[in-house]
């Protein structure tokens, strides 16, 4: 993609756990115009209405999220699919209301239950429990 990402965060969803078969995924956000593949079109299936999953046909990986409800216009892409991902520095975790119990990241960055515009952390940092 060009230019900056709008976000980039760990998402501890359900869903995004399940699609990238690990226990936090790294999502960054863009506008959907200012992406392009630079080789071959992701395969892609909806999971469930107007949600989209996109990956490899080749060899299977993970590369995006859309939802045309939540997140009209953008992109979620999933960092390991960068060329440079170390460039791409997390700012937050969502959906640390589906986090699972015995999996924590030791940050400080602020933790948000849900990911919506305009959402309040629940806390920065790690739980406490």
């Amino acid at each position: 993609f060009e230019g900056q990402p709008d976000w980039v965060a760990y998402c501890h969803c359900e869903s995004c756990r399940r699609h990238t078969s690990s226990s936090v995924a790294t999502l960054v956000g863009v506008p959907v115009a200012q992406v392009r593949y630079l080789e071959g079109t992701p395969a892609s299936y909806q999971s469930s209405p107007g949600v989209w999953r996109y990956f490899c046909p080749t060899c299977g990986s993970p590369m995006a999220y859309t939802d045309d409800d939540k997140w009209p216009g953008e992109v979620h892409l999933y960092i390991g699919t960068l060329e440079q991902p170390e460039k791409f520095v997390p700012t937050g975790h969502i959906h640390t209301g589906e986090q699972l119990p015995w999996f924590e990241i030791h940050d400080e960055l602020p933790r948000f239950e849900k990911f919506g515009k305009g959402m309040k952390p629940v806390r920065h940092g790690p739980s406490k429990g």
